[in-house]
C-alpha cells in the first residue's frame, strides 16, 4: 500500500499486457475489489485507489448531495485528480496507461463512467458494475474503440432502471461496444453475472494475455 501520487493505494503486478483499475464502492478501501479482480483476471495488473472523499467516515470517490444526487463540480474535480493520478501511476509502475480498463462498483462504476464521459484517453473500456449515468456531458467524448461491460439489477433500490438505460446510450452514442446484462437482483452482485464479467473481459481485453505472446 501507498499514499504516493495523490491516492493511498494499492499496486500489484502482473504478467499481461493490461492493467485493471478497482474503484471500491461507499465505504470500501483499496483491498476491496483484489480478491474479486484476482478471480476475474488472474494474471492482470492491478491499480487500486481509495476514495478520497468521506461521507459519514465512508470512503467514495466524489460527494453526493442526496442518494442519487451527485455534486457535479466535486465529480469533475475529483475525476480529474484520478485520471492525472492513473496518468502518473502509469509511468511511476512501468504499465500501458492505453490498456487501463476499470472494474468497478456502484460509486467506483459511476466514477468509471465519468471518467469515460470527460476523461476518455484514462480508460480503454471496463466492467462497470451496478453503475448509473454520474453527468451529463456538454458534448459526446469518442468512444470508438472502447468497449464496457455493465451489470445492473432490475430491482435496485438505489439505481434507477432509467439511468442505467441513459448511461448506456450515452456510450453507445459516443461509440463504444456496450455490453448490458440485466439481474431480477437489487444492488448485491451474483455469482453468474460475474461469470459473465469475466467472460467479457477474456473476449475484450488482453487481461488474459501474457506480455510479449502473440
Amino acid at each position: 500500500m501507498s499514499a504516493e501520487l495523490g491516492f493511498v493505494h494499492r499496486f500489484e503486478p502482473g504478467s499481461s499486457a493490461a492493467t485493471l483499475l478497482l474503484l471500491h464502492g461507499t465505504g470500501g478501501n483499496e483491498h476491496d475489489l483484489i480478491g474479486l479482480a484476482h478471480a476475474l483476471a488472474p494474471t492482470a495488473r492491478l491499480l487500486s485507489p481509495r476514495g478520497r472523499v468521506l461521507e459519514n467516515g465512508a470512503p467514495r470517490f466524489f460527494r453526493r448531495l442526496a442518494p442519487g444526487v451527485f455534486d457535479q463540480a466535486d465529480l469533475e474535480a475529483q475525476a480529474a485528480d484520478l485520471a492525472r493520478f492513473v496518468q502518473e501511476a502509469a509511468e511511476h509502475y512501468g504499465f500501458d496507461a492505453g490498456r487501463v480498463y476499470a472494474l468497478g462498483y456502484s460509486n467506483g462504476a459511476n466514477m468509471a463512467a465519468a471518467l469515460m464521459l470527460i476523461y476518455p484517453k484514462t480508460l480503454a473500456g471496463g466492467v462497470l458494475l451496478r453503475p448509473m449515468l454520474p453527468l451529463k456531458p456538454p458534448t459526446l467524448p469518442d468512444l470508438r474503440g472502447k468497449a464496457l461491460f455493465l451489470a445492473a439489477g432490475r430491482h435496485d433500490p438505489w439505481v434507477p432502471v432509467g439511468q442505467v438505460e441513459a448511461l448506456a446510450d450515452y456510450l453507445e452514442r459516443a461509440g463504444a461496444q456496450v455490453e448490458l446484462r440485466w439481474q431480477e437482483a437489487g444492488h448485491e452482485l451474483y455469482p453468474e453475472e460475474l461469470a459473465a464479467a469475466q467472460a467479457w473481459l477474456a473476449r475484450h481485453t488482453p487481461l488474459l494475455r501474457e506480455t510479449g505472446s502473440g
